[in-house]
């Protein structure tokens, strides 16, 4: 019993590696007692031990899920706790398998030195890498991601956050190996691990790109509350209409997503084109968070516009699930938060075109999107700037506006681009092309941030070479770990 509250409650620390914590070293302090858990027990014990690992990151790290079903859905207490542990219990199960796995394929209960070093961390990184991709997705909670303030950071423009997810778990092995058989020279690999991520962090991996230019970030802060209340419509058109209006001098201003809650057709003659004409008058762009109808397809999307210059628009392609669209319309009716406003989006078309701003190619996203390293990864070498705008207000005074803040400071070393970033309640920022916080808002405020912007050309490694150098390295180490379990002797 020992053993499964230690595992609980190492997944509760690792989940204090990420924002607002950000205690970066408890993501490998937590994986070295959860690799210990594992060892010396059966298959089924470890799988207990696994679930028990997610449940304790996933209830800890992404507990603000409730307060999305029981405040903002107006489900009771009963239902948003039943609904998200159901959501946890899912996630950590992922873990429960492989450690399952882990155990039957081992040559015997007591791990070796392979298991610790090649078996346990090419594990970790098959878990995280199903965790993105399984039933349309969830990368949240990347360990690298916790990793953007560290030493091991310098590795994310080579090898994307996943892949240092990966060099987190093989520092945890080889620490987990040095205490198990007392060997201290196991860290040594770990130092010169590290060591080599502080040397990376000092390499520039992106050229600019012309002169900065100025870019306003508006934080209408509309309660989401009353948001899409029909009485709040002109309050809102009136507050985000006087905010652009003092940026004039701007030569981008950017809206958050859904600033506008009606459809770009219904405000488009009284309200948007006069400031679209207003815009082209002082050479500035407006970026416009709005739903837009397509009056051929009778499909509505979740889009952001372009205003003032040749008209854009991008529409959302990876929806939120219960959030931008019903994954099971029969629940429709049975609660209220499954009858959210705008819940009935279809996707946006996967690739669509950059838009042009001020001598600049940005690249859009919009919310939860830039969670997904792949979908951000496919704007460049293209785009000089990326621009991600999103609604955080489900999610009140909790962990996920700072969790989501450091995914998109990820994304931009990643890319090695800026990213423009607005919000709606908050944390709207300027992220530099280092993933370094150049500004942001205070949440739950009226802010418009203003700051020069430089644009970036080029690519980084990651960006060259996707993951291919972590699937040679990951496949090299499993190959390797496979002929130790064929020659045991060598173990």
């Amino acid at each position: 019993m020992l053993g499964h509250g230690l595992a609980l409650l190492s997944g509760a620390i690792a989940a204090m590696a990420f924002s607002p914590f950000d205690y970066y070293p408890l993501a490998i302090f937590s994986l070295v007692l959860l690799f210990l858990a594992w060892d010396e027990v059966s298959a089924s014990v470890a799988a207990w031990r696994g679930l028990l690992f997610g449940i304790g990151l996933f209830g800890v790290g992404i507990s603000w899920v409730y307060i999305a079903i029981y405040v903002f859905g107006q489900a009771g207490s009963v239902i948003a706790t039943g609904l998200t542990a159901l959501l946890v219990i899912l996630l950590a199960s992922y873990l429960a398998i492989i450690a399952y796995l882990i155990k039957r394929l081992s040559p015997q209960r007591q791990f070796r030195w392979a298991e610790y070093i090649l078996l346990l961390p090419v594990a970790w990184l098959f878990f995280e890498w199903c965790k993105g991709w399984l039933f349309s997705g969830f990368p949240w909670l990347e360990l690298g991601t916790s990793q953007i303030n560290g030493p091991l950071s310098g590795y994310i423009p080579v090898i994307g956050a996943l892949g240092v997810s990966g060099l987190v778990a093989l520092s945890a092995g080889l620490l987990a190996y040095g205490w198990r058989y007392r060997y201290p020279l196991a860290v040594i690999p770990v130092l010169l691990i590290w060591l080599g991520g502080a040397l990376l962090q000092n390499v520039t991996w992106t050229l600019p790109d012309g002169e900065p230019i100025k870019v306003s970030l508006i934080q209408g802060n509309v309660p989401q509350s009353i948001k899409w209340d029909k009485a709040q419509l002109l309050d809102t058109m009136a507050l985000y209409q006087a905010e652009t209006g003092r940026h004039w001098d701007s030569d981008v201003i950017i809206w958050p997503e859904n600033a506008m809650t009606a459809f770009y057709h219904q405000i488009k003659p009284d309200f948007l084109d006069p400031l679209a004409d207003k815009a082209k008058e002082n050479q500035t762009i407006i970026l416009a968070g709005m739903p837009f109808y397509d009056m051929k397809t009778a499909r509505y999307y979740n889009s952001l516009v372009s205003l003032g210059g040749e008209f854009e628009v991008y529409h959302k392609h990876r929806l939120v699930p219960f959030g931008d669209y019903m994954p099971f319309e029969w629940l429709r009716g049975l609660l209220q938060f499954f009858n959210l406003p705008m819940s009935d989006f279809s996707p946006g078309p996967e690739k669509q075109p950059l838009f042009s701003a001020a001598g600049q190619k940005l690249g859009i996203s919009i919310c939860y999107e830039d969670i997904f390293s792949a979908q951000i990864r496919a704007l460049l070498p293209a785009a000089t700037m990326l621009v991600n705008v999103t609604n955080n207000a489900w999610y009140g005074d909790s962990f996920a506006p700072h969790q989501h803040l450091q995914i998109a400071q990820s994304r931009a070393l990643e890319t090695g681009r800026p990213i423009l970033r607005a919000t709606t309640n908050g944390i709207s920022a300027f992220i530099n092309h280092r993933g370094e916080l150049t500004a942001v808002t205070t949440q739950f405020e009226r802010q418009v941030l203003s700051a020069a912007v430089q644009g970036r050309i080029g690519a980084t490694p990651y960006v060259y070479w996707q993951y291919w150098p972590m699937i040679i390295i990951v496949s090299f180490l499993w190959l390797l770990w496979l002929w130790t379990r064929l020659r045991p002797e060598a173990g």
